[in-house]
């Protein structure tokens, strides 16, 4: 290809023995040790010159035996570095060196990296080894790394097709919704440019039936087998539950988010898989749907800038959602047009995450959602809301009581053990549900958090790790969290739909020194909602599966400042403090009323033209 040829003509003739692309990755195998060694200079001209990312590595002739590569990679990094593994990929010259403490391994400025290098000749990948094992990191791991011839042809293939010249007769660029406009739940958008389509995430829509469970698909603009890629920007199922049914009906093209993301997302997916199964429900997807969605995955790092279609770059930067989330943008041929996608996102700080990115050069175009866009949608204080939560608790330990909270296991969970921690919590938390599974996700990539709590990770103050925290991974567990009074018990599901945390409510409801505490939207037709409407009879299922009617006496609460949204305020702030002052703004991923009054305010406040689309509608954009 044009690429590759121009890469070999820049870099010195003699060194290069072959180029191929992974994705948008320039690859550059050489026989010359001596430039192997010392390449950097001369690779950091050629991409100033190409602006594409380029990689060398050795040819396996090259390359140090593998066992006494191990060796010397013990040899060279600090025994605190905790090594837990050391495995090969010989067909990329890769070695994958998996630490508790991968820093260490990098060195000082890359030292010991380039030592590694140096001497074992192979082309060292550090992955961080969860402080709380994970199944799901593993095994997501295990695949990629397994599936190495696979994923080799398969990002030749995506690199070919990203570079191809390729022809088309469309000179628009222009976005449909299929999902999410004017609703909350099953977002998807389709983006069309000149030379590519691309599908900007793929949700289902919770306690939704038959046609409004998943996104428009049938819809002649949508057609899976001509999209060039998938791009996810975080892991809730309304966002990424319907990807692997893509991947089930024959889809093969490369799937964009984060690593978190796509961690986090797995497990959701399994979940999901299970609970569907459990329930007698026929799932959306199998198991092979969900394997195939991981094959297929291109993990991205915030602020990489990587081409994902012959005209369209993508870079994802911190949304401040959830672990991984991302804010989406896409830069359009050269220079033609760039859009934001800003679905979901908190433009404000919280425990654990820093603020939503602003630093965007340019923007034409800005997506952004409206979950919290009316008039009312005024959060209270942040400080004054994790106060309120940690004085509910305290108060109930004083009554010897105990604390259930409702929640979703991604987030709000560690968001709330972070909160307990912070303000020194005494007491034990247990954690039911798949909630200790994503803590797990939340050890491995401690990067992806904020700036505050990763300076405490980093000198050995994980909350997560907290002692406080107990695993009910069993019935016998959950009955003996019972006696463990006073305590708070964290469970699944949030809006108390099902889950583990149906148990508990049965078992405590009836205790006036109990409290439940709410800490996530509840909708409107779920039990939660009712209970804050003021049920105080309720519906549980039994162990043996009957339902029977339990009295609500325990104390009810409910904390409505630690959502991971941003309230209006918040969205009108985020689009103030932009760089780069849009040309146009989209509000989707709210309820109607509120998509439209976020839509008038920002073109009252900032005289910027907005639309309020809904599903189905086509939006030319350029």
């Amino acid at each position: 290809m044009e690429i590759l040829e121009r890469v070999k003509s820049l870099l010195p003739k003699e060194a290069v023995s072959r180029a191929e692309l992974e994705g948008s990755e320039l690859i550059v195998y050489t026989k010359d040790r001596d430039f192997f060694r010392n390449h950097e200079d001369i690779v950091r001209q050629v991409v100033s010159q190409i602006k594409k990312r380029i990689e060398v590595r050795p040819e396996k002739n090259l390359v140090l035996d593998e066992e006494a590569t191990k060796e010397k990679i013990k040899e060279i990094v600090p025994a605190d570095a905790n090594i837990k593994e050391i495995y090969f990929e010989p067909e990329r010259s890769i070695v994958i060196i998996a630490a508790q403490k991968p820093g260490l391994v990098i060195g000082r400025g890359g030292e010991t990296f380039r030592a590694i290098r140096s001497e074992t000749l192979w082309m060292p990948r550090i992955e961080r080894v969860p402080a709380i094992k994970s199944d799901i990191v593993e095994n997501i791991r295990k695949v990629i790394h397994t599936e190495v011839k696979f994923r080799k042809e398969f990002l030749n293939k995506v690199g070919e097709l990203i570079f191809s010249d390729r022809k088309s007769n469309r000179d628009w660029i222009r976005i449909i919704g299929l999902g999410g406009w004017r609703e909350v739940g099953r977002s998807a958008a389709l983006l069309e440019t000149p030379k590519s389509k691309v599908l900007i995430d793929c949700g289902i829509k919770a306690g939704a039936m038959n046609s409004e469970l998943i996104p428009i698909f049938n819809t002649k603009e949508f057609d899976y087998n001509e999209l060039d890629a998938v791009v996810v920007s975080h892991s809730h199922l309304d966002h990424v539950g319907a990807v692997p049914m893509l991947y089930e009906y024959g889809f093969t093209g490369p799937l964009y988010m984060t690593t978190p993301a796509l961690d986090l997302a797995t497990l959701l997916w399994f979940d999901y898989v299970d609970v569907m199964q459990k329930s007698g429900t026929t799932p959306l997807y199998t198991v092979r749907g969900i394997k195939e969605a991981v094959k297929h995955a291109i993990p991205l790092e915030y602020s990489e800038v990587s081409d994902i279609a012959p005209d369209v770059r993508l870079t994802i930067q911190n949304a401040g959602h959830i672990l991984g989330s991302g804010l989406l943008h896409f830069h359009v041929g050269e220079g033609m047009h760039n859009i934001v996608y800003a679905l979901d996102q908190k433009f404000g700080r919280t425990t654990l995450l820093d603020p939503a990115f602003t630093d965007f050069q340019r923007v034409e175009t800005l997506i952004l959602e409206s979950t919290y866009g009316g008039p009312q949608d005024i959060m209270p204080n942040r400080a004054d809301s994790e106060r309120e939560l940690t004085d509910i608790v305290e108060k109930t330990m004083e009554r010897n009581g105990i604390v259930l909270i409702p929640s979703f296991s991604v987030e709000r969970a560690q968001e709330v053990m972070a909160i307990l921690v912070e303000h020194g919590l005494q007491y034990p938390v247990y954690l039911d549900g798949m909630i200790w599974d994503a803590n797990g996700i939340f050890t491995a990539y401690p990067e992806y958090l904020g700036r505050n709590i990763q300076k405490k990770i980093f000198q050995g103050d994980d909350p997560f790790l907290s002692p406080i925290f107990k695993r009910i991974a069993s019935r016998q567990e959950r009955e003996k969290a019972w006696e463990d009074k006073p305590c708070v018990i964290v469970s699944t599901s949030g809006m108390l739909t099902g889950g583990p945390v149906m148990s508990h409510l049965h078992q405590l409801a009836e205790n006036p020194n109990n409290t439940l505490l709410f800490v996530g939207w509840q909708s409107e037709t779920s039990l939660g909602r009712r209970i804050q409407n003021g049920w105080k009879e309720m519906p549980v299922p039994t162990d043996n599966g009957r339902m029977t009617t339990v009295e609500l006496k325990m104390q009810v609460e409910t904390i409505h400042g630690l959502s991971g949204h941003s309230d209006k305020n918040q969205l009108l702030g985020y689009v103030g403090h932009l760089s780069s002052k849009p040309d146009r703004v989209i509000c989707i991923h709210g309820e109607p009323q509120k998509t439209q009054e976020l839509a008038r305010s920002i073109n009252r406040i900032f005289r910027i033209p907005t639309d309020a689309p809904k599903d189905l509608e086509s939006l030319r954009l350029r």
